[in-house]
């Protein structure tokens, strides 16, 4: 999560206050920044900049850095790629194209020359950042094992389909090619089902808030200790059930309003078009710290 001051720019000091508290939960594999819980669509290229400088001088020397690609165009995509590599980041999470959405699901060549171009700027490896098909902008699997063979710097997914039976067809078949890709799940709102079907990682903005016990409920099923799990599961759920509430876009929103209540960070402002919540939606949030025994 990126904090802004009630002016909207970057507080740089919560920033890195931020990060030292999520890199400080020990068994964390990476960080990602410049993505959706960085508000990454409300920053200009300049602040991107700064914001990864920021985050490789705060934590890179104890965790690799992944930096989001968030471009619509695949020329822009890959100068974002480009500044990425020189500035010293680890991996790129690449978003889809918006202009995905307009009917390109039929066009797989679309989808594998956006991720051709950014890997001719550089070899960093690449996770895809997979959306659910009906918002137009998921990739088929046919497309996915495509670009997976055309393009060998891509080694996961960020896998946000949505849909259980489709994640499970990806957790098998992409991890079992002779090049491994391996899924990382984003479906934080179901995340001990998603991880019991055999995922490699997760990859969550929510990690923002909980990496504790995100780690610690992906360690326990990788243990198979399903009642350690459940416990844990009951807890994040409790987040779960406000973070990702309707309206859907608020999500990060409500995230950095639980990092207030928890005094992690000052100040909850976010960029417009995002709004302000409302106090009892900011009620129902300290509620469910509580509940989740955060604090």
């Amino acid at each position: 999560l990126l904090p802004f001051f009630d002016d909207l720019s970057i507080d740089e000091v919560a920033y890195r206050s931020h990060l030292r508290h999520v890199a400080a939960t020990k068994g964390l594999s990476a960080i990602t920044t410049n993505a959706h819980a960085s508000e990454v669509a409300s920053c200009t290229h300049e602040e991107q900049v700064r914001v990864l400088d920021i985050t490789l001088d705060e934590v890179g020397d104890r965790l690799p850095i992944v930096n989001g690609i968030y471009a619509d165009g695949s020329l822009e995509a890959a100068r974002l790629a480009k500044m990425a590599a020189s500035t010293g980041a680890s991996a790129l999470l690449v978003f889809p194209p918006s202009i995905l959405s307009l009917g390109a699901q039929s066009r797989p060549e679309i989808a594998a020359e956006h991720f051709r171009v950014i890997a001719d700027a550089t070899d960093l490896p690449i996770i895809l950042f997979q959306y659910p098909l009906a918002s137009g902008q998921g990739y088929p699997l046919d497309t996915l094992l495509r670009i997976c063979d055309t393009v060998p710097t891509v080694c996961a997914i960020k896998d946000w389909c949505n849909n259980v039976q489709q994640h499970e067809r990806h957790i098998q078949v992409l991890q079992s090619l002779s090049r491994p890709v391996h899924v990382l799940t984003t479906h934080s709102a179901w995340l001990m089902s998603s991880l019991v079907l055999g995922c490699k990682g997760l990859l969550s903005g929510s990690g923002s808030v909980i990496a504790d016990l995100q780690l610690a409920l992906f360690q326990a099923i990788g243990a198979d200790r399903l009642d350690v799990a459940r416990a844990l599961n009951h807890r994040i759920r409790a987040t779960a059930e406000v973070f990702y509430a309707d309206p859907f876009v608020d999500m990060h929103n409500r995230m950095k309003t639980a990092l207030v209540i928890l005094g992690r960070i000052p100040c909850a402002a976010v960029r417009p078009p995002l709004v302000k919540l409302n106090t009892g939606e900011v009620d129902r949030i300290r509620q469910s710290m509580d509940m989740a025994g955060i604090h």
